[in-house]
């Protein structure tokens, strides 16, 4: 019977013996183990605030844009020619199946000014659902109401950089701002976004009235239309049945026959969202395959020392099988040494790959996050490879002859 407790002792005191070596040894793994759990960590925070970003976006988005201008033979691409109107919004909310909500947008960059402030940004022409379809908040104050849309009322709802630069330590909301030259009264005030995966400022924008921005704000040469519709369907299991009825139902408003192109264009922004999505979990385990590379450098590391131990030590292993010691006895020491080295680093490489990880987290370059996960997923795997490149040399340790062993020099 194996007396594990006497060779895990004196694989241990081999160790001992020979610290520079077991360092020097280990540091392969070391080194394998953090390149994994800081890849992992930078894969990980990439997908984490990717999700983040389109969560903010909104879930079970469809996007209708209208039709492609063409100007000299050249097409300017959709949502360059008006062909979406407030009418077909409604028609969508009325008639589609699996609609949660609807609204209508329309965008342009204006000037902002307030006192002696002034700013630069996108104001958008909607409604009060876009607010809830994009995943916005309101702070303070109020989202738009039926009457504000039907009375082409000056108000305005603004994001929290517009607060900033236009009303610093004030509270914006009451207050009258102008957008262009036209005066209106700020009802709202939304929850901070922040920046998006692109390092676009979610909090840069003011929405006003649809109505209002198309009357007397923006103009328009076709009253009545919108750049886009957005919709939030009630689930992503009636997706392509909402984008279905609404595909037949626009035709058929815009009298497009059965051989003619849409003047519009659906874009299904939850198939987006998911292979983006996709794309950053396959592009983790790839950062993480990449790092493992290094652990299997390191690997080949502990066999080839353990090779050189078991050379060295050709006379002690003769001296132990004299006494008594029996070919599984050698071979676990030795198993157990080329273990206690992987695991061993293994937990020095957790380490150091965590406090990498931070550093990067400090430096503000990514997003990074570290799960329990990969860390034990690093541990296993360390002790598994100090297992299977460890068990040649003390397979060929037990079987050297005892007479021979003791001849050795």
């Amino acid at each position: 019977m194996i007396d594990f407790k006497s060779t895990l002792k004196m694989a241990i005191v081999s160790l001992k013996i020979n610290k520079m070596r077991s360092v020097l040894t280990s540091l392969g793994i070391i080194i394998g183990v953090s390149a994994v759990i800081i890849m992992l960590a930078v894969g990980s925070g990439a997908s984490k605030k990717i999700a983040e970003d389109m969560e903010s976006m909104g879930s079970n988005l469809l996007m209708i844009r209208s039709a492609s201008a063409t100007s000299g033979g050249v097409r300017m691409g959709f949502g360059t020619k008006p062909t979406l109107t407030l009418k077909d919004a409604e028609a969508i909310n009325k008639y589609c199946r699996g609609i949660l909500a609807v609204a209508p947008y329309s965008s342009a960059t204006s000037q902002l000014t307030y006192g002696n402030q002034n700013w630069s940004t996108t104001v958008g022409g909607t409604t009060g659902e876009y607010i809830f379809i994009r995943n916005y908040e309101i702070k303070e104050g109020r989202n738009f109401i039926e009457e504000d849309i039907k009375n082409n009322t000056k108000v305005a709802i603004i994001g929290s950089t517009i607060a900033t630069e236009l009303f610093g330590d004030m509270n914006p909301i009451n207050k009258t701002m102008r957008i262009g030259n036209v005066p209106f009264k700020v009802i709202g005030l939304l929850k901070t976004k922040g920046q998006s995966g692109m390092g676009v400022d979610q909090d840069d924008l003011v929405f006003i009235p649809v109505t209002t921005a198309q009357k007397k704000v923006f103009g328009t040469e076709y009253p009545g239309t919108v750049k886009m519709i957005n919709i939030k369907a009630q689930n992503s299991d009636v997706l392509d049945i909402a984008q279905d009825d609404i595909t037949d139902l626009l035709r058929n408003r815009h009298n497009i026959g059965k051989n003619q192109e849409d003047d519009f264009e659906i874009r299904n922004l939850a198939e987006m969202q998911e292979t983006i999505k996709s794309s950053a979990k396959t592009m983790s385990i790839l950062l993480g395959a990449i790092a493992s590379v290094s652990l299997l450098v390191g690997g080949i590391g502990i066999m080839n020392i353990m090779l050189v131990s078991v050379t060295e030590r050709t006379k002690e292993i003769g001296i132990r099988m004299a006494i008594g010691a029996k070919a599984t006895d050698i071979r676990i020491q030795f198993l157990i040494e080329s273990f206690l080295l992987s695991v061993i680093g293994g937990i020095i490489g957790v380490i150091v790959g965590i406090a990498g990880a931070k550093i990067v987290e400090l430096t503000d370059a990514m997003s990074i996050s570290i799960s329990s996960g990969s860390i034990i997923l690093s541990l296993g795997f360390s002790g598994a490879i100090g297992i299977i490149f460890g068990y040649y040399p003390a397979y060929k340790a037990s079987l050297l002859n005892p007479i021979d062993a003791l001849r050795y020099e």
